[in-house]
């Protein structure tokens, strides 16, 4: 199945860079570019890309804002690709709902295969950030990541994917360590984010952490 993929950046060199690199990847098509977020939202709207690679500091509407607008329409998943790995950055986007966030040092396999983990429903995260982040809402407990509802909405079963995904697992990892089918685990996901009122896999994360559920 091939992930369409919409960039937003407002630089025209690295647009092509990104373009050239995923064009060329296998079961990747960039279905269009854009160089703000007005125009990414505009896009997506009557593309419905599968995933929108995401710059943050664009000229008009930022990257936060349109991600924000993005999910709530459910209108693709979003995968922010920056240079800036500040805090405020990276939780301002994870509030947003973005699934994924990378920095452009990114190596290009990382890159592709982290379109496609995104595509498929999960987190990514780059490495550099990802302990200091789930470390600092863990302490900070921000309140634009607590569960919107009792964690004993959860059943059994949507509980321990709950704590995996708190752990960083990832859905075939998930599905091994539980003995049922991955088609199942995203089943479970989908009913985690919705009972918790969550944006996305990588805020349950988070969540889990703050609850002190991946330490069970």
């Amino acid at each position: 199945m091939t992930v369409r993929v919409l960039i937003a950046d407002d630089h025209a060199a690295i647009r092509a860079g990104l373009v050239l690199l995923l064009d060329n990847a296998p079961g990747i098509e960039v279905v269009g570019e854009v160089a703000d977020g007005a125009s990414a939202i505009h896009r997506a709207r009557a593309l419905r890309p599968d995933v929108v690679l995401m710059d943050l500091r664009m000229p008009g509407m930022d990257g936060i804002a349109a991600t924000r607008t993005l999910v709530a329409e459910q209108l693709s998943q979003v995968l922010v690709l920056t240079t800036f790995d500040l805090d405020e950055y990276v939780y301002a986007a994870l509030r947003a709902g973005a699934a994924g966030f990378l920095l452009k040092t990114v190596e290009a396999t990382s890159l592709v295969e982290a379109v496609h983990r995104v595509a498929a429903g999960e987190g990514v995260l780059a490495p550099q950030i990802t302990r200091k982040l789930i470390s600092a809402f863990a302490s900070q407990k921000p309140p634009a990541a607590k569960p919107a509802m009792s964690l004993d909405e959860l059943t059994d079963r949507e509980r321990e994917v709950f704590i995996y995904l708190g752990k960083g697992l990832s859905n075939a990892e998930i599905a091994a360590t539980l003995f049922i089918s991955e088609t199942t685990v995203k089943t479970h996901v989908s009913k985690v984010l919705s009972k918790l009122k969550l944006r996305s896999r990588v805020q349950a994360a988070i969540v889990a952490q703050e609850n002190g559920l991946a330490d069970e």
